[in-house]
């Protein structure tokens, strides 16, 4: 499939992801269940953050992590948020916040320009350019 979201609007939604995921048990109110409901956001929300500031685009400031590296990472943690409220048990308390996050970062994460799930790999080299010196004698 081909990526439809650019590097650009990629990085605003990664900002907005690392809001939601460290304001959301406090903006709506299930902090108060503790455990995993409120571990897994803040936990996810600081990696995202970390991953933010280190990314090799546009709005990364130190700029030493490949998006390639980012956006599969962004793709497994969206898919264990968003089966989080199952896997542990609290989707009976909260569970829209998890999902709606998760399913966000997994999106984001697998049809952006440069992601791993849908730009072909990049070190191929087109058919007859053979470059292995065990090859040669």
């Amino acid at each position: 499939m081909k990526p439809f979201i650019s590097l650009s609007t990629y990085g605003v939604i990664n900002w907005l992801a690392v809001v939601l995921l460290l304001g959301c048990p406090w903006a709506l109110g299930f902090y108060k269940l503790g455990g995993a409901a409120l571990f897994l956001p803040l936990l996810f929300g600081w990696i995202e953050f970390i991953m933010a500031v280190f990314s090799n685009n546009k709005h990364g400031f130190f700029k030493q992590m490949p998006m390639e590296m980012h956006l599969f990472l962004d793709v497994i943690i969206g898919s264990f948020l968003f089966m989080s409220p199952f896997i542990f048990h609290f989707s009976d308390k909260v569970v829209w916040p998890q999902v709606l996050i998760g399913g966000l970062v997994f999106i984001a994460g697998a049809f952006t320009h440069k992601s791993p799930f849908t730009d072909k790999y990049r070190h191929h080299l087109p058919e007859g350019q053979l470059q292995s010196v065990d090859s040669e004698s």
